[in-house]
């Protein structure tokens, strides 16, 4: 069964400020994704036949691939300068993965708790595991940055606990590298791409979104969260792929984009990027993360956020500054921002400031890191990192 009132209610959730206002339109969605749901079934069961065989083979060998291929943390030496580990200290590291950074910390500074989240299962497998070897340092959690406030809440942490929190954003290398989990167009395997893996039956997948979706709402989808120039075009040629048969395989995806483009399959990168954070609802995700840690950080505490791309990186730098994200960040923008900081040092305009909106942040850098040229040639996927870092001041 495709789940498609889940789908539905995220469609809901998404962020104004990044959506085009096709995309909103969500009765004409719902309506063509109940009216595709059987056609798409029937035709989608005879492809899932023939290689469910050796889905069930691939699974089995699920657990030893997932250990080969964890995940190599990004900029460790920066994330435990920013965060500062102390002894008796307590910390959040909301993307636990495959425990890289949350090791770096214990190896710094092992007198300290934390509380390891992740939303999938084979992360929150792993930090079982951990906290076995540290049953006093180590809290495993399973959740959504959505559901970390109640996880915390249950488990006795309240508010202004935390000494420091970690997101380390985007798609880790061990659920790239498991072909089963469908993130990656390099080895082919089910068009699935959900971080919370068959946790939730009624959450859909990247299949179920680019064989019910027409054309405009795929488009709007790859341009916004993608940010694809041609995603008009590889709108069209999903549609015109789809109506002989459902699109259910990963390198069967990148090879309608490969070759409509007439390039490598990795021109397909902005493609799988925008399904998976659609399928995921990962913006809204973040946003709500970024206001849980503000929360749960002491005064004083320490933020550090690395992200990927673009979207990301826009979310938690507006976030930090204060700034709407539903306002355009223009130089209009940029230039309250710098106005605002350079009042809060000025005696003379007290009351200006007092009409502001008080900055919740203290950037420890006042520019972003990214990482060294050594570290990318030795992780190329961590090219493209970003890391931004902030004190809180208040609540």
């Amino acid at each position: 069964m495709l789940r498609y009132s889940y789908f539905c209610r995220i469609v809901k959730e998404f962020f104004p400020y990044s959506l085009e206002s096709g995309i909103r339109n969500l009765g004409v969605w719902q309506k063509k994704i109940h009216t595709t749901a059987k056609r798409y079934e029937h035709e989608a069961q005879e492809s899932t036949d023939e290689t469910k065989a050796q889905e069930l083979d691939r699974s089995q060998d699920c657990d030893s691939k997932v250990m080969d291929n964890l995940h190599i943390p990004v900029m460790v030496n920066e994330v435990i300068h920013c965060l500062a580990p102390q002894k008796g200290q307590i910390f959040l590291d909301m993307t636990f993965g495959s425990g890289g950074h949350t090791r770096a910390i214990l190896q710094k500074e092992s007198d300290v708790i934390l509380y390891a989240l992740d939303r999938d299962p084979t992360a929150y497998s792993i930090a079982e595991q951990l906290s076995r070897l540290y049953p006093k340092q180590i809290r495993a959690m399973l959740g959504q940055f959505s559901q970390a406030e109640g996880l915390l809440m249950k488990a006795g942490v309240q508010p202004e606990t935390f000494d420091g929190v970690l997101l380390d954003l985007g798609c880790s290398s061990m659920q790239l590298d498991t072909p089963e989990r469908g993130f990656s167009f390099r080895k082919d395997g089910p068009l699935d791409m959900r971080m919370d893996d068959g946790r939730y039956p009624d959450m859909p997948t990247a299949a179920d979104v680019v064989n019910a979706l027409d054309q405009q709402a795929l488009a709007s989808i790859l341009r916004t969260y993608g940010e694809e120039k041609h995603a008009r075009k590889i709108a069209s040629a999903i549609i015109q792929a789809r109506s002989i048969y459902p699109i259910t395989r990963t390198q069967q995806l990148a090879s309608i984009v490969a070759d409509l483009l007439q390039r490598s399959t990795h021109i397909a990168t902005k493609t799988f990027q925008a399904l998976r954070i659609f399928v995921n609802n990962e913006l809204n995700e973040l946003y709500t993360g970024l206001k849980t840690a503000q929360k749960f950080l002491k005064p004083g505490g320490r933020l550090v956020a690395l992200s990927f791309h673009s979207l990301e990186d826009r979310i938690v730098k507006r976030f930090l500054l204060g700034i709407s994200l539903t306002e355009r960040f223009n130089l209009s923008v940029r230039q309250k921002v710098k106005q605002t900081l350079q009042l809060r040092s000025d005696q003379e305009n007290e009351e200006e400031i007092s009409a502001r909106t008080p900055l919740m942040w203290e950037l420890i850098h006042k520019k972003i890191l990214t990482p060294e040229a050594q570290e990318i040639q030795d992780n190329p996927r961590g090219r493209s990192a970003k890391l931004r870092a902030a004190k809180k001041l208040r609540n």
